[in-house]
């Protein structure tokens, strides 16, 4: 009852989270301004919240949501608190495949990018775990494993915008994670990837339970371990190759939520799912926000807003796991 309490909470503060995004930016809207310029298109706000800030919002659900259940959906599957979309590289594999697009076939717009996006994303996703052990990964070689791959890919997207100046325009403001570019039809083609993903993703949640508890006895309770682990990698690759070929490389969502939603409904995904796909929005939507404001007169990219906030609680997150295991 509590936690479906919850969702409720986590559903009305979305909401709240949501019209801030509609109200704030160079143009400061009242909440009455707000509500006018969804409905009424003799409102003097109607321009500035269909075109601009509409679109914002809406990417920044999309965005969050499936950053925020594909990070629940690896930390899950590789028993890793610490796994992340953006720390174990898979971000990075999208952008760097997107990078490589954008310089050497000269692809632009999101309908280019998002094949580029999904290849990079699975073949990290499946390197990841391949190197970092398999069936038999530990926690910190899947960390470590990731690691790795994260920074290669990261020094591969810089190098070419080095080389590439003609590319670099185009390639800035996406490769640090934004939402100020958001359009609706680039949201109209994210949208089918990502409700695909989160339709994956919730019916994911008993299997992974069950393989939460070994495989034999996930096999005892009638599922499949091998299908669970590539449908969850299938799911993943779909939520963040659309997300990043959206948006850019937006880390730490998919690390800090899942942990601050596990504090409120345990384990147990078939309520932790939900409650990310709901909180990790609010996260993206008030980081972009509050880059609004510090901005001002311009704006800080969300990119850049969610590694000032999630980097201290990564560390803060890593040492207590240390205190709790001397």
């Amino acid at each position: 009852m509590l936690r479906a309490a919850g969702l409720l909470g986590a559903a009305a503060l979305l909401l709240l989270v949501c019209v801030l995004s509609l109200a704030v930016g160079a143009k400061q809207l009242s909440g009455g301004e707000v509500f006018s310029g969804l409905q009424d298109p003799a409102s003097s706000a109607y321009t500035v919240v269909h075109e601009m800030r509409l679109p914002r919002t809406l990417l920044g659900l999309l965005a969050g949501a499936a950053l925020g259940l594909a990070g629940g959906l690896m930390q899950a599957l590789t028993r890793n608190p610490l796994a992340d979309p953006g720390v174990l590289g898979i971000n990075a594999g999208a952008a760097a495949a997107v990078v490589t697009a954008i310089s050497l076939f000269g692809v632009t717009g999101y309908t280019g990018y998002i094949g580029f996006a999904f290849l990079g994303a699975a073949v990290v996703s499946v390197g990841v775990y391949a190197v970092g052990g398999g069936r038999g990964a530990t926690p910190a070689r899947l960390a470590l494993a990731g690691t790795a791959l994260n920074a290669a890919l990261v020094s591969y997207v810089n190098a070419v915008q080095l080389l590439d100046t003609a590319s670099l325009d185009r390639m800035r403001f996406w490769t640090v994670g934004s939402l100020a570019r958001a359009q609706d039809e680039i949201n109209a083609k994210a949208l089918p990837f990502i409700l695909t993903g989160v339709l994956m993703a919730i019916l994911l949640a008993r299997p992974l339970n069950a393989l939460a508890l070994g495989e034999d006895a996930a096999r005892a309770l009638g599922s499949r371990p091998e299908v669970t682990r590539a449908a969850v990698i299938v799911a993943v690759t779909l939520l963040c190759g659309a997300a990043t070929a959206a948006c850019g490389p937006i880390v730490f969502v998919g690390l800090m939520v899942p942990h601050m939603v596990r504090s409120l409904t345990g384990p147990d995904l078939r309520w932790m799912l939900p409650y990310c796909a709901l909180l990790a929005p609010v996260l993206m939507l008030g980081a972009d926000v509050l880059g609004r404001v510090l901005g001002r007169p311009a704006e800080l990219q969300v990119g850049i807003v969610t590694v000032v906030l999630g980097g201290p609680f990564f560390l803060y997150f890593v040492r207590r796991r240390r205190v709790a295991q001397a």
